[in-house]
């Protein structure tokens, strides 16, 4: 029996998971349609429409990280791992959709606010769905860090912001009962129109921060200094040291200069440890290393041994 590699079966995972989201995603939205159906409300209309999104967000986020595991060819000999950016970036534009198509039901409705039919019924079905949600969305929040889904974490925040948004909604409606305020029911679905708006901004902002070539954070740029610092005993210093995060993908490019005398296999030797080292440390990594002669260097003769330039 063969054993199913460490990426493979990252793969799996996530594809899994993105599977069970589109099936979640459905049954909240058959929960939260029923929520607006039987009480009119325009706040769990705002909430059951912003559902409509997750499904089909969770179907392209399915599409997305499917692509994204597929090997390098001859037209994308990098990969396909920036694939799930292009869901995440769907995601925010959708939520901004939904966003607008709330506000211009509570414009027609501020007008003529009306009391809610059967308010306790619909708001129970509501919070067994928002509670749903939150299981959820915790377990794609945790999933997508580990496996670097950005696909999966954009998901899973913005269930979580769903989930947010219907417990203000239910607080909300709650209130509305107990005092007759009808007017509260159009005033929250437009707070759940410009809280998703916010959200829907923030979620494309980050998205084509990676379509951008981001690099890595601070902390993993240190960690990165420092196990290429701690393998590169030969070597005379390091310098140029590039990154850049595109899906789960690392992709670190630096410079290595050698003494000018040295064999090539010595120095190959030397890339050979460094790789190993990051790859230990750091999933789906790509290196790219130039090794260079010692009048290549930028720092003076006799500083520290293997710096940083």
């Amino acid at each position: 029996m063969n054993a199913v590699s460490p990426s493979a079966a990252i793969k799996q995972k996530v594809a899994r998971l993105a599977f069970w989201s589109i099936v979640v995603a459905f049954v909240v939205l058959g929960l939260k349609t029923f929520a607006w159906w039987i009480t009119g409300s325009v706040a769990l209309y705002s909430d059951a429409l912003e559902s409509i999104v997750n499904v089909v967000t969770a179907i392209a986020a399915l599409w997305a990280i499917r692509v994204s595991h597929r090997p390098a060819d001859r037209d994308h000999q990098h990969g396909h791992h920036k694939a799930e950016y292009f869901a995440a970036v769907l995601e925010g534009a959708m939520i901004i959709v939904a966003a607008l198509l709330i506000m211009s039901q509570v414009f027609r409705t501020l007008s003529n606010p009306s009391p809610l039919e059967q308010p306790w019924e619909g708001l129970a079905v509501n919070g067994f769905a928002a509670v749903l949600n939150a299981i959820w969305a915790f377990v794609l929040i945790r999933q997508g860090r580990s496996a670097k889904s950005p696909a999966l974490e954009a998901d899973g925040h913005h269930l979580m912001t769903d989930v947010m948004t219907s417990g203000g909604v239910i607080a909300g409606l709650i209130l509305a009962v107990l005092t007759g305020w009808t007017i509260l029911d159009p005033l929250l679905a437009a707070l759940v129109a410009i809280n998703i708006l916010i959200q829907g901004w923030k979620i494309m902002g980050e998205s084509l921060s990676g379509l951008m070539d981001k690099a890595v954070s601070t902390e993993e740029h240190i960690q990165i200094r420092d196990i290429i610092s701690n393998h590169s005993r030969g070597a005379i210093e390091v310098h140029d040291l590039k990154t850049r995060i595109a899906g789960r993908a690392t992709f670190i490019e630096f410079h290595l200069i050698v003494d000018g005398d040295m064999s090539v296999r010595e120095s190959h030797v030397i890339c050979d440890r460094i790789e190993e080292a990051l790859k230990a440390e750091i999933p789906s990594v790509r290196i790219t290393i130039h090794v260079e002669p010692d009048d290549e260097a930028k720092l003076p003769p006799g500083t520290s041994a293997v710096p940083f330039a």
